[in-house]
């Protein structure tokens, strides 16, 4: 490839350039500046600057019956849009996809705001430029007067939306994340589209395993009532605070809470958790459409 390969392994791929409706073994060989799909007859490659999406475990509708483990990119050849599907062994998808993520975003600069709010407070703070860093797990913003982290696994809610800045309209992130007790508010403004959607994708990781579990609970109204009410106190609250009636009842609702991972026990009182947090933003959501 002319530059170091930081994945080589063989899995199962599907390319435009493949003569078939099903997915064949072949090579993934991925660098930091390009990704080659190899089998017996066809060679794919596609620089990592053409690469606008790359979507982790979806795979297009007319191969859904062929792949599990799958990574799905999106990527331009010409005035074409192409879609390549790889499949592979668990562990080797895991490792493709962390250092895929990591090289698509490879010094991209971002103006980001940190935080842009506080427990629903807007802060003072202003608008500086840093360069992404990813690893495992987290978003590192760095080159900056204060770099800081975002532990995926404290990620609550995001949206995409447009900031303007020096007079020019950009895609940005806002993102939500609870680093201890109280939700704290992101944004981070990206040069393009694909720097958007790829960074977006990379958020998803772990936030949309968790969504899901979050999608097949079903709180009672009073449940959500307390979760309301330790919300409206910051994010944690003492009993004394989100008692609604009868104290008997309300301990036996928090208990509820706390056996399907909603609330725990904190410093202070009763605390939101991931979850938690994330049945409160689907509930605002739901009272504003």
């Amino acid at each position: 490839m002319g530059e170091s390969v930081v994945a080589d392994f063989v899995g199962r791929i599907h390319t435009p350039d493949i003569g078939a409706d099903e997915p064949v073994s072949g090579r993934v060989l991925l660098s930091q500046r390009r990704l080659v799909l190899a089998t017996t007859d066809t060679k794919t490659t596609m620089p990592l600057a053409s690469v606008f999406d790359v979507a982790v475990g979806t795979v297009p509708s007319d191969l859904r019956s062929f792949f599990s483990d799958t990574v799905t990119i999106a990527y331009s050849a010409g005035n074409a849009r192409r879609t390549a599907v790889i499949e592979g062994e668990p562990d080797d998808m895991d490792r493709f996809t962390r250092v895929l993520f990591k090289a698509i975003l490879r010094n991209v600069t971002v103006t980001v705001r940190h935080p842009a709010k506080v427990g629903g407070h807007v802060t003072d703070a202003s608008d500086r430029t840093a360069s992404l860093k990813l690893s495992p797990g987290a978003i590192g913003f760095i080159d900056c007067p204060d770099p800081f982290t975002v532990d995926l696994s404290t990620v609550v809610d995001y949206e995409r939306t447009d900031r303007t800045l020096g007079g020019k309209t950009r895609p940005a992130l806002v993102f939500e994340h609870v680093p201890e007790t109280r939700t704290v508010t992101s944004i981070a403004t990206v040069p393009n589209e694909r720097a958007l959607n790829v960074l977006g994708r990379y958020i998803k990781l772990e936030y949309s395993e968790v969504l899901t579990e979050v999608e097949e609970l079903d709180p009672t109204e009073e449940e959500l009532e307390i979760l309301v009410s330790i919300y409206s106190a910051g994010g944690e609250a003492s009993i004394a605070d989100i008692v609604t009636g009868d104290a008997t009842r309300t301990s036996m609702v928090l208990d509820s809470l706390r056996e399907d991972g909603l609330v725990v026990d904190g410093e202070r009182g009763t605390a939101l958790t991931r979850k938690g947090q994330m049945v409160i933003n689907s509930y605002m959501e739901s009272i504003n459409v």
